[in-house]
């Protein structure tokens, strides 16, 4: 972990720490695992712990910045013991985590390896695989048991609350020299000037969705037009899958859709903030619907995006001639629905408040308003948002707050955060001590000297 102010949490016990430092660190694709002679150091239920396993960890986390000087193989290995817990208790649960969502979570990865790297034999050779089915068959064991993991994980902490009686009390029990800091913040807004999709280019794509439809209706495969024809980065490469329910983080248009078809059925083309799609259902298994989509954006003029550049330009000059506020002028004029109606004020995705950590800012977004002045506004910005395309903002910081020292009433929902992690990270350590007693557990010689932070070997 870095040494930034930002979050300082040594009043948290050093194991209980790095349990929280690695309860996300389920990055598959982080660097390609190094060929040694391996061996089995631990079991837990159904599953192996590898001596390679260990050295893999490290390379993860350096790769994800973090500094491993002060963390052991005992740390590690505990940690490759807690994973396997999950995963086995997940399977006892009877957690289901089908092939397909496997696959569709790999194409994902894969899609991302590719466009980090640059193709897709540029990445089985980073991997040092003969083809993209041994990367496949190599990558799939791993995926699953991740995602079992992450699903029992979430199924411990799912019921874990904390009042507001318990965050205060967490915060009087941290000692005074262990406050954290938090670093520097700003709070930021916009507005946003999207240009104007003419009426031909929405028929055109309209037209084509249609073309498409009765042409699978005819015969041809939607797995195949969704290759050729989708936009949507995320699916078009597995011919528009998604399995998806109804809290499953799609926008209400396409899940409106999504559930009013009947199986085999396919859409007429419809409208969302990304363009138009049809979708077609592939099965229904109770509140899971299983579909393929087609993504198709109508394209911009040149004439659109210069009329987009000069009404920004006008709503500009007037928050500058003081004859409008620039809450007041994104309220009236910004195309932006998700901030609009709270003047323009963006919320930090994380946390899901109007604050932003300088040192975790997105670097784009930081580099835009880094030099403007508190109430200043920026000149017209041209943007682009993956699915959205092109449009034209306006900035402005609304307020700047010091790195300080925790302060609870100023803080309040960043200390109800860590009081929060701390609880569930205690549930999930009550969790492990009952499950390690029923499970079989096998620590190999070289390990039971470690001083681990959970019972694994049952004295």
């Amino acid at each position: 972990m870095t040494q930034s102010k930002t979050i300082n949490m040594k009043f948290i016990n050093k194991k209980l720490l790095f349990a929280l430092l690695l309860i996300t660190s389920t990055t598959v694709f982080a660097q390609p695992k190094k060929q040694k002679v391996d061996g089995v150091i631990g079991v837990v239920g159904d599953y192996v712990v590898l001596d390679s396993d260990i050295d893999l960890d490290y390379i993860t986390l350096k790769a994800q910045g973090v500094d491993v000087k002060d963390i052991s193989r005992c740390e590690l290995f505990g940690k490759q013991l807690e994973d396997k817990l999950y995963a086995h208790q997940a399977v006892q649960d009877s957690i289901v985590v089908t092939d397909a969502e496997v696959n569709s979570y790999l194409n994902e990865q894969l899609d991302a390896a590719v466009e980090q790297i640059g193709s897709m034999e540029k990445v089985v050779k980073y991997y040092n695989k003969k083809n993209e089915e041994e990367l496949r068959n190599h990558f799939f064991d791993a995926v699953k048991m991740n995602k079992l993991t992450s699903q029992m994980r979430n199924k411990i902490v799912e019921g874990v609350t904390i009042t507001p009686e318990e965050v205060r009390n967490f915060f009087k029990g941290i000692p005074a020299d262990e406050i954290p800091t938090f670093g520097a913040e700003m709070e930021v807004a916009q507005i946003v000037v999207k240009p104007v999709i003419s009426e031909e280019e929405k028929k055109r794509v309209i037209d084509k969705l249609k073309e498409i439809k009765q042409d699978v209706l005819n015969g041809s495969s939607f797995f195949s037009k969704a290759v050729l024809f989708s936009e949507d980065p995320g699916s078009s490469s597995n011919g528009g899958y998604y399995k998806m329910n109804r809290k499953t983080a799609f926008v209400k248009e396409f899940k409106d859709v999504a559930f009013s078809l009947a199986e085999g059925e396919i859409s007429e083309p419809f409208e969302t903030e990304f363009g138009y799609h049809i979708i077609m259902v592939d099965k229904i298994k109770g509140q899971e619907v299983e579909l393929r989509h087609i993504l198709i954006a109508p394209k911009v003029s040149t004439q659109a995006m210069k009329d987009a550049k000069e009404k920004i330009e006008q709503i500009r000059n007037k928050i500058v001639n003081k004859e409008i506020t620039f809450a007041d002028a994104a309220k009236s004029s910004s195309d932006e629905k998700e901030t609009r109606n709270s003047g323009g004020v963006l919320l930090n995705p994380r946390t899901m408040e109007p604050r932003f950590e300088l040192t975790k800012m997105d670097p784009t977004l930081y580099a835009q308003v880094s030099s403007l002045k508190d109430g200043e506004v920026s000149l017209p910005i041209l943007d682009e948002e993956r699915g959205s395309g092109k449009f034209y903002k306006i900035i402005t910081v609304n307020n700047r707050i010091e790195e300080h020292q925790a302060d609870f009433s100023r803080d309040y929902l960043k200390i109800k955060e860590l009081a929060l992690r701390d609880k569930q990270i205690k549930e999930i350590a009550k969790w492990s001590e009952e499950k390690i007693k029923e499970t079989y557990i096998k620590i190999s010689d070289e390990y039971k000297d470690c001083d681990f932070a959970n019972n694994w070997l049952k004295k």
